[in-house]
């Protein structure tokens, strides 16, 4: 697969995952248990998983639309994914750490759960290919 191919299929997944994330139908309460945030905006689990809020899903959604952007050009899509992997590393390690000021980013987005291996995957898949995959286009956009 292609950087940019990726970098578009990337943004389309992560735009759905924003949108998903504003329609009631795919959250589920939030558990008693689970860390109280400053931002408590569409605070829920996505598919009952993934703790989301509204700050969440405009971050996703950005983060969609950047990766479609992106498609735009080989230079672009491989920075695109350089980032994130930068990003996506920080957010894994703000996760994993157990105090709450960390792992809710200080109130702001729940960075906790299941969450932490979505962004450690996303942050290989980013690596790869960011610094890893082949070039097998030319640098200018089709």
């Amino acid at each position: 697969m292609s950087i940019r191919t990726a970098a578009l299929i990337f943004g389309v997944i992560y735009a759905l995952i924003g949108v998903m994330g504003f329609i009631p139908g795919f959250l589920q309460e939030v558990p008693p248990d689970a860390p109280d945030l400053a931002v408590d905006t569409g605070y829920g689990y996505l598919l009952g998983l993934f703790p989301v809020n509204v700050v969440h899903n405009i971050v996703h959604l950005g983060v969609g639309l950047l990766g479609i952007v992106a498609f735009s050009s080989l230079g672009f899509a491989r920075n695109y994914f350089r980032v994130l992997t930068i990003v996506f590393a920080g957010l894994t390690l703000l996760g994993l750490i157990p105090a709450e000021v960390s792992n809710t980013t200080f109130g702001l987005v729940p960075l906790f759960s299941h969450d932490i291996w979505l962004h450690a995957l996303t942050t290989a898949v980013a690596g790869y290919f960011g610094y890893l995959a082949p070039a097998r286009e030319p640098e200018t956009a089709l």
